[in-house]
């Protein structure tokens, strides 16, 4: 079924280049990405070419380990470019100008182009997994209990707990541009959170345990949402209490008229 632009994600960076030059690393990532398959297809032709039959039988499989090897030659070579960009400058949280003379704008540019090619790679992949590869080798913490794979997630200054699913077309930033400033702050998802589908979490927002993140709501910068509370609106406000988890609550669903009560008690405004 075909899906509205409006609910695409991916890929995780900015398109925003600083200077015009950085799109080299991206064109040397792609190009060196490229080269390995075409050396592992020649391989394959060499073998198999004059057996027909297994040439076509095997070629589904060839494609998938060839795609594979693409994104991990791309993860490994952008690694090494952000490990000797970061020697170069380490990267920071706070508030900076967006301009060019600014080193931690223009480096956080840089960090952005080198992942852009990777990234998408692993998302295009219709393996959850990957995504969760792609973060981790970049330094973002997270498990692969986490459902990722429909949101747009930053990829740096970001910490997962474990069971945390983002929403459809969600948006977890641990970087935004205002006006003429650029803000970078650490933020944090803990365990059994969920971000509702087409929700913003902003630079330095903490996510507490068992918290939900109601649909179509934006946190502020720095804001910290309560352990085991249901947060919504513009901007993300207490709600009421998440009763999702509490003990019990498999016997509660298999029981209809203990469900009914507990229902008409969840659609109350506990505060």
């Amino acid at each position: 079924m075909s899906k509205p632009a409006a609910l695409k994600v991916g890929p995780f960076t900015t398109n925003l280049l600083v200077k015009k030059r950085y799109v080299l690393f991206y064109i040397f990532l792609f190009w060196i990405s490229f080269f390995i398959v075409q050396f592992e297809f020649w391989i394959y032709y060499i073998f198999l070419f004059d057996e027909l039959f297994y040439f076509i039988v095997f070629l589904p499989f060839i494609i998938l380990v060839m795609y594979i090897s693409m994104i991990l030659v791309s993860l490994l070579f952008a690694k090494v470019f952000l490990i000797c960009v970061n020697l170069i400058h380490t990267p920071k949280e706070g508030v900076f100008l967006r301009t060019e003379s600014d080193i931690d704008y223009r480096y956080w540019s840089i960090r952005n182009t080198i992942k852009k090619w990777p990234i998408w790679l692993s998302h295009k992949i219709p393996f959850p997994f990957m995504d969760n590869i792609c973060l981790k080798v970049f330094n973002v913490k997270t498990k692969f209990s986490n459902s990722l794979f429909e949101g747009w997630v930053d990829t740096e200054f970001i910490e997962f707990g474990k069971n945390v699913t983002v929403g459809q077309g969600s948006i977890i930033q641990s970087a935004v541009i205002a006006g003429n400033l650029f803000i970078i702050r650490k933020t944090k998802i803990n365990d059994n959170a969920i971000i509702g589908a087409h929700s913003i979490v902003m630079p330095g927002t903490e996510v507490g345990k068992n918290c939900i993140l109601s649909a179509s709501s934006v946190t502020t910068v720095n804001q910290e949402l309560e352990e085991g509370w249901i947060y919504s609106g513009i901007p993300a406000k207490k709600d009421k209490k998440n009763r999702f988890f509490e003990d019990g609550l498999e016997d509660i669903l298999r029981n209809p008229e203990r469900l009914e009560i507990y229902m008409e008690q969840l659609n109350k405004n506990e505060k």
